[in-house]
């Protein structure tokens, strides 16, 4: 199936019960993609029936991961709509009114069957091997036994009749002809015994309220699918479109889960990740356009998706791919953009992976702009701004003894390369990367070191670091002073050092 030409009507209907996590949200991406596409509408309708498990915090996270990564909707909570209200809980009523409708039409009965019932006929059934499952006693219940088991307090749900005979088929999108035998299914339960709905019936009457033509699913609900076309029989509406998703696995190929890292998209807000990179790796989740582009506009992506481009077969979260994507994104972002980027992780508190809680907020911005070419090229995270750039802030880096001697040096050559440098770093005017790369070089020469000799020793003086931006940038932006001064601390470190280890 191509992609439709007409406006659709599509939803997000998420249950706020868990953080959502990427195969969720990889479903509203989809949705949206669809509706920016054909100018359709983008519809967030919160499914929360299942009252026992809602948790608040999830129903937030879920609106905070649509406002990330700017899938903005068209109807639902806090937008509205002709179809309101868009949250199931407040449309109750609806559902019961279908699942009475249904009893007298003869699609659906009540039952009185106990959950330990329930329990001793799967237990006998599993002692026989036989599949466990409902035996549709509640048929034969006839109104007097249901309201008696009422009065009774015994919880009284409503189950749809299952035909005995037939099959139902429907045509997925994505897979062609699917069609399932109805002796398979028993008589499933659409209004449980608080009178809320199950799933199957409250989102069939949801989205044929709501005018949905298109239902992007996880292909975990295709086995659900037969059920809900009986539903739509028995109320005498016609079904969507279907287009069921692939799964989302690790490299290992098993279920993407917390093993394989952070699996929320919100998670990978905190971690650093862009929005944009995100939102065009979960897009390849699953769909490809057909080439071997990769890095893609959003409106590229609207441009070019393709329902009949998305895979059957089950799509793998690389962790590491999105990582270089992403820093593709970085690299492409001009200074000011990268640096309203970087200066909210870098202004947390330290414990929280900010720059050490000394260091005076908000960050000076000219300063911060001067440093951005320097790491440019090099970040791949936001968080990774603290890390690459914090040495420039902090008063002081505190190298160890150890970490400070170059490659085939001992203590005694690193403290002489040490003292030459802080000679020439007290007088070096201009005090200019150009300038000070020439004067160290000849130092080196003058010394009798190699250059690489000389260098590292005085990298990890003034930065702490083994590894840093180019070294006499780096001087120049830390400034003569501060170099002096971490040089000097360097070299009392060493000696100290040197002291402990003759005791």
């Amino acid at each position: 199936m191509t992609s439709p030409t007409t406006p659709v009507r599509v939803r997000y209907a998420p249950s706020p019960t868990g953080i959502p996590h990427i195969g969720n949200i990889r479903t509203a991406l989809f949705c949206w993609i669809l509706a920016q596409q054909t100018e359709g509408q983008f519809i967030v309708r919160i499914e929360d029936t299942d009252r026992s498990r809602y948790d608040a915090d999830a129903e937030k996270a879920i609106f905070e991961s649509l406002d990330w990564l700017g899938l903005s909707w068209n109807e639902g909570p806090g937008k509205g709509g002709p179809h309101a209200p868009y949250i199931q809980s407040e449309r109750q009523q609806t559902y019961i009114d279908a699942a009475l409708k249904l009893i007298e039409a003869g699609h659906a009965y009540f039952d009185d069957t106990t959950p330990e019932q329930l329990h001793a006929l799967r237990e006998r059934q599993r002692a026989a091997k036989q599949p466990p499952r409902y035996d549709g006693r509640g048929r034969h219940r006839s109104s007097d036994e249901i309201e008696e088991s009422r009065k009774a307090g015994l919880p009284i749900t409503v189950r749809l009749k299952v035909p005995e005979h037939g099959s139902v088929s429907f045509n997925d999108a994505v897979r062609g002809k699917i069609t399932f035998e109805v002796k398979e299914l028993d008589d499933f339960v659409i209004l449980k015994s608080d009178e809320m709905p199950t799933y199957h019936l409250a989102h069939i009457l949801d989205d044929h309220a709501m005018g949905v033509t298109h239902v992007i699913r996880g292909d975990e609900w295709i086995s659900s699918t037969p059920r809900h076309l009986l539903i739509h029989q028995a109320l005498g509406i016609e079904p969507p479109e279907y287009v069921h998703v692939p799964l989302i696995l690790g490299k290992d190929k098993a279920k993407l889960s917390k093993r394989h890292g952070a699996t929320s998209a919100l998670e990978y807000r905190d971690l650093g990740f862009l929005p944009d990179a995100v939102f065009n790796f979960m897009c390849l989740l699953g769909w490809s356009p057909g080439d071997d582009i990769e890095v893609m506009s959003r409106e590229e992506i609207v441009r070019r998706f393709s329902i009949d481009r998305i895979n059957d077969s089950p799509a793998t979260f690389d962790s590491e791919k999105l990582e270089w994507m992403n820093g593709v994104y970085i690299r492409n972002m001009d200074k000011d953009q990268l640096m309203s980027e970087l200066l909210p992780f870098m202004e947390r508190p330290e414990a929280e992976g900010g720059l050490p809680d000394s260091v005076a907020r908000p960050i000076d911005r000219d300063y911060m702009r001067s440093l951005l070419p320097l790491v440019h090229e090099r970040l791949k995270l936001l968080t990774e701004g603290t890390e690459t750039l914090g040495f420039f802030f902090a008063d002081n880096v505190n190298p160890s003894a150890e970490d400070l001697p170059g490659r085939k040096m001992d203590a005694a050559m690193t403290e002489q390369a040490l003292e030459a440098a802080l000679g020439l770093c007290k007088t070096a005017s201009p005090f200019e990367p150009e300038h000070l790369e020439g004067e160290y070089r000849a130092l080196a020469e003058k010394i009798e070191m190699k250059p690489g000799q000389l260098f590292s020793p005085i990298r990890v003086a003034t930065t702490g670091k083994s590894f840093a931006p180019p070294l006499f940038d780096t001087m120049a932006a830390i400034g003569q002073n501060r170099c002096v001064e971490r040089i000097e601390s360097a070299i009392k470190i060493l000696r100290s050092a040197a002291v402990t280890s003759d005791e």
